[in-house]
């Protein structure tokens, strides 16, 4: 098969979650258990940071891949989702994994997919970790993909488990409370080993702590310890809190020297060493187009109070969401003296345009709808003046679509 074709067989051959929701969600950790001991138990070795929370994940992730590749060390990074190549999720120093070895790996393993119908992330996490463990990387940076406890990653023992924070998002699979969310994303939390929550939260604190002492781990909030400010290329007040949780997990690693310049330059360079999109970024000046993946209440509230420290003459917003957000919680978070240009991505989950636009209607959200995200994005383009601002948002789908 070619890479193109493998891709078209892994994506259609199986649910998964990002194009149907729920039906593709396997809240079971046998059959990657059993397929990583066929690999050979790739997972053990390579030492690891494994990497939970609902909002900064991703970006933590980089931060502490690109920190480590500064301080002289080969660092793998698994991620999800990808915005434009799905070898995005799998990368070492920045560089994605070959096409070739994507095809190679799906081509060996036909036989033990179609026989135990594993998952697409199943497959993509054990390609990952296999794929590590060939090229010996000296760590590797483990995002979870949803939850933590039944999450494909977990199969891992990491040298430091790093909860980012939580929020209410994916509610009809991790819970519909803010305790039973942190309890799946406490899943990571192993034997002995450090933990560290990048925020204190009234509702999780007492959680984490009585999870971490149940498993013998010591556990650290990064935001009540004293951690030097330091400066990052990521746009964005809110990655402040990102800085503290990756910087504190970095003084619980073992075994590894990270110098204060390796910080200072690791996270000056995240987009460079990691190739990180889709964060606050920046697209053009003249009109500024600025877009950001946020998607949940407690993401998408850190980016309007970014957006509403911006200075502009007009504002636009280019918006589209997937049919399992709760659009009472997010919707009054957008800034009503906007012009909306309401669209949809292209995947099954999408949801339709008319009806995001007429619920946005129900907050004082105004605008147009158009057949596509490039459409709206090039409508808002025409309309905007050089002094305006363009924000594109809403579901990482909709970002994906016009990076």
């Amino acid at each position: 098969m070619t890479y193109s074709q493998t891709l078209d067989w892994m994506f259609a051959q199986l649910p998964i979650y990002q194009n149907k929701g729920k039906s593709a969600f396997n809240g079971k950790l046998d059959n990657i258990k059993l397929f990583s001991k066929a690999l050979g138990s790739p997972e053990e070795k390579f030492k690891s940071i494994h990497v939970a929370g609902t909002n900064g994940k991703g970006s933590s992730s980089h931060m502490l891949a690109s920190i480590l590749q500064e301080a002289g060390y080969k660092v793998g990074l698994y991620t999800s989702p990808h915005l434009k190549d799905f070898r995005e999720r799998i990368r070492i120093n920045g560089e994605m994994i070959s096409k070739k070895d994507v095809v190679s790996f799906i081509e060996d393993n036909k036989q033990f997919f179609n026989d135990h119908k594993l998952s697409f992330f199943e497959m993509t996490v054990a390609m990952a970790f296999e794929h590590f463990a060939i090229e010996q990387v000296d760590i590797a940076i483990i995002e979870v993909g949803l939850g933590g406890r039944l999450d494909s990653t977990n199969i891992i023992t990491p040298e430091v488990s790093l909860i980012t924070n939580i929020g209410l998002d994916h509610t009809d699979l991790l819970g519909d409370t803010i305790a039973k969310i942190a309890v799946e994303k406490a899943g990571v939390i192993k034997e002995a080993i450090p933990v560290v929550v990048s925020e204190s939260q009234e509702e999780t604190t007492s959680i984490f702590k009585a999870i971490a002492k149940e498993k013998n781990a010591s556990i650290v909030f990064a935001d009540s310890v004293f951690i030097k400010e330091y400066k990052t290329s990521l746009l964005g007040n809110y990655q402040q809190k990102n800085i503290k949780g990756a910087v504190s997990a970095l003084q619980q690693l073992k075994g590894f020297v990270v110098e204060d310049n390796a910080i200072v330059n690791g996270l000056l360079n995240v987009v460079e060493n990691t190739g990180l999109m889709g964060r606050w970024q920046l697209l053009q000046e003249q009109p500024r187009v600025i877009c950001d993946t946020a998607h949940n209440k407690e993401g998408l509230s850190l980016t309007m109070k970014q957006l509403n420290v911006q200075k502009y003459k007009s504002l636009f917003i280019v918006l589209g969401v997937v049919k399992d957000k709760n659009l009472d919680a997010i919707l009054p978070l957008f800034p009503k003296n906007a012009n909306y240009f309401f669209c949809s991505p292209k995947i099954e989950r999408g949801l339709d345009a008319a009806l995001l636009q007429q619920r946005a209607s129900k907050f004082s959200l105004k605008g147009d709808v158009y057949l596509s995200v490039k459409e709206a994005l090039e409508k808002s383009k025409s309309l905007a003046q050089k002094e305006d601002l363009i924000y594109v948002g809403g579901s990482t789908f909709v970002v994906a679509e016009i990076i």
